[in-house]
């Protein structure tokens, strides 16, 4: 399994503006995170969700924030391909802290080999 990291500096479409970044500030939301995720051709994306610490843990994961108006321009920086073949996955993250928004793209390969003998 390949592990690609990008980061998307150049300047975005929907980019989210200071004012959103302050108003998650104020709901003391660390992290901003869309998951997609797609094998054999088919992919989805998970709905947006807000943490207050470390995105890594659930725990963290503010379930009465609605934020869901930003899916829309999360969603615009996934990716494209990611479903193709054996599928891959990863997360679009917004540091709100930071202001800066990174994506982690993991590819699924299948790999084989062929072996012939004789009976």
């Amino acid at each position: 399994m390949q592990k690609e990291h990008f980061h998307l500096s150049k300047p975005q479409p929907r980019r989210l503006s200071s004012p959103q970044c302050d108003r998650l500030a104020e709901a003391r939301i660390t992290f901003v995170a869309v998951h997609f995720g797609g094998p054999g051709d088919e992919g989805v994306n998970e709905d947006l969700k807000c943490y207050t610490e470390d995105y890594a843990y659930q725990q963290s994961e503010v379930q009465e924030a609605d934020f869901s108006y930003l899916q829309e321009n999360f969603e615009a920086l996934i990716p494209n391909g990611y479903e193709i073949g054996c599928g891959g996955f990863g997360d679009v993250i917004l540091n709100v802290n930071a202001r800066k928004i990174t994506g982690e793209r993991n590819d699924r390969y299948e790999d084989y080999t062929t072996t012939s003998y004789e009976v």
